[in-house]
């Protein structure tokens, strides 16, 4: 389904999101259960987490941190007098009956999410709503048959938090890009993993649509079932389409929970308004009330860590760096450590920003490891850095001779394998000027072309003596020596 341009923009399109995150804590949210992933099903279950009669939960007071770390993140107010509430439903996932939950009286109210969208060269704040704690359910597998249904209690009981959005969001672009930026501010907390296709990170989005000069919201549909960040996009875009499509045909829409289908980039009716169960929220009576004063903030609050939007302001202003670098290097937490590291031992931040953008990333992505695993300190690689800024070897010798080496040998400082490699650049006019003659005997064409006025070939020259010097000639020398030369 593709419409035309001037049909869509007739239309806006309103997007509100739910974010589930696992939290990264060892026991479960009302008990001291192990919260292990990837384990054999129901290896890792309580009488707590399976509500037997006569137990009793007792609240993860670390998730609590993680939750208020979450809030501050996002200016958010955070509540004093926190209450849970039991949401009653009956599912084969959900052992107790019911999901403990915050109705009436969220951990975190309000706050934002800074995103830049695609193509965008502005930053905004995207609303929320809330951000509040639950216990997950467990996970229900289905045989390939498809014939039976098993249920693994696991995940039961571990702790989330849910970040819920104002309707806020205008289109697929700026959903993709708050999940991204939400993505990351979990994992600089190193709170969550944030990884959406383990379930780790699940998001479902209620979409409508309405008219540019309309005034009320259309009614919504909520998606669900979608395990990546690219697949949010996919089903937003199509679901926006879909309900347009139908508007355009004078149909009326239908709020209902829909199914996305990765393999189709369709979605499918689950159940209407209308079947949806009705919770019946109460007031958790097994749980006190939680108070959250102002020292557990504090206290909270000094730990935190400088977060993407705060380095990328700092690697603009202090560092000097393009938009596009610090966009870059804060595109997580390690990567912008490593980088902060560098510049302890280095004032060329740019040259650093290059290494990190190119030959190390590259090198990252072929060995399929992260920057944690390098096996370089941030000071050997300001020592390449130094080595180049101090024409001792050129940047193609750093890169392809001495930068390999060193991780090779982690011991082995720059300047000790150019010195026992031979790779100090040469900037000695006697050296330099016999490769040059050579150069110039063996293309006589080019020569004349020089002279007849195409200028730019002097980088053709410069290249060839750079190639037969085996990289050592230093460019700036040879360049000169060149044109003195050929002039």
């Amino acid at each position: 389904m593709s419409l035309e341009k001037s049909i869509r923009d007739k239309y806006t399109v309103v997007i509100g999101l739910e974010v589930h995150a696992q939290l990264l804590t060892e026991s479960k949210l009302f008990c001291a259960d192990d919260t292990s992933f990837g384990a054999e099903p129901n290896t890792h279950i309580s009488p707590i987490s399976l509500g037997h009669p006569g137990t009793l939960p007792k609240l993860n007071k670390k998730a609590v941190d993680y939750a208020i770390k979450m809030g501050l993140a996002c200016e958010s107010k955070i509540t004093k007098h926190n209450v849970f509430a039991r949401k009653n439903y009956f599912y084969p996932d959900l052992p107790k009956g019911y999901q403990v939950t915050q109705d009436k009286a969220p951990i975190c109210v309000g706050g934002k999410v800074w995103i830049k969208p695609k193509d965008s060269d502005k930053e905004r704040s995207i609303a929320l709503n809330r951000i509040h704690m639950e216990e997950d359910a467990g996970k229900s597998i289905h045989t390939e048959d498809e014939k039976d249904t098993l249920v693994d209690y696991n995940r039961a009981g571990v702790p989330l938090i849910e970040i819920v959005t104002e309707p806020d969001l205008r289109s697929a672009d700026e959903a993709y890009a708050f999940l991204t930026e939400v993505r990351r501010i979990v994992r600089y907390l190193e709170i969550c993993d944030g990884n959406m296709e383990e379930g780790s990170l699940r998001c479902d989005a209620n979409i409508s649509v309405m008219l540019k000069d309309a005034k009320e919201y259309g009614n919504k549909v909520e998606v669900k079932n979608m395990n990546s960040i690219r697949n949010v996009h996919r089903a937003i875009e199509h679901e926006a389409e879909r309900i347009i499509a139908l508007l355009e045909n004078g149909e009326k829409i239908i709020s209902e929970t829909r199914d996305f289908d990765a393999a189709s980039g369709t979605t499918s009716s689950l159940r209407t308004k209308e079947e949806l169960n009705d919770y019946r929220y109460f007031p958790e009576p097994d749980l006190s009330p939680l108070i959250v004063d102002e020292k557990w903030v504090a206290e909270i609050k000094a730990q935190m860590p400088s977060l993407a939007h705060e380095l990328k302001q700092k690697f603009i202003k202090e560092y000097k760096l393009p938009d596009y670098d610090a966009d870059v290097l804060v595109d997580t937490k390690e990567i912008a450590t490593y980088f902060e590291s560098i510049c302890k031992h280095t004032k060329n931040y740019k040259s650093a920003s290059n290494w990190l953008m190119g030959p190390i990333k590259s090198y990252l992505n072929d060995k399929n490891i992260r920057i944690t695993e390098l096996n370089m300190e941030p000071k050997q690689l300001a020592e390449i850095i130094q080595l180049v800024d101090d024409a001792k070897v050129s940047n193609t010798v750093a890169q392809q001779q001495i930068f390999p080496k060193m991780l090779q040998n982690k011991g082995l400082s720059a300047e000790t394998i150019a010195i026992e490699d031979n790779l100090l650049q040469e900037s000695s006019s006697e050296n330099i000027q016999p490769i040059i003659d050579e150069v110039i005997n063996d293309f006589p064409d080019k020569v004349n072309a020089y002279k007849s006025g195409r200028k730019g070939l002097i980088g053709f020259f410069v290249g060839e003596v750079m190639k037969r010097s085996k990289g050592k000639a230093d460019p700036k020398k040879t360049n000169e020596l060149i044109q003195q030369t050929l002039n």
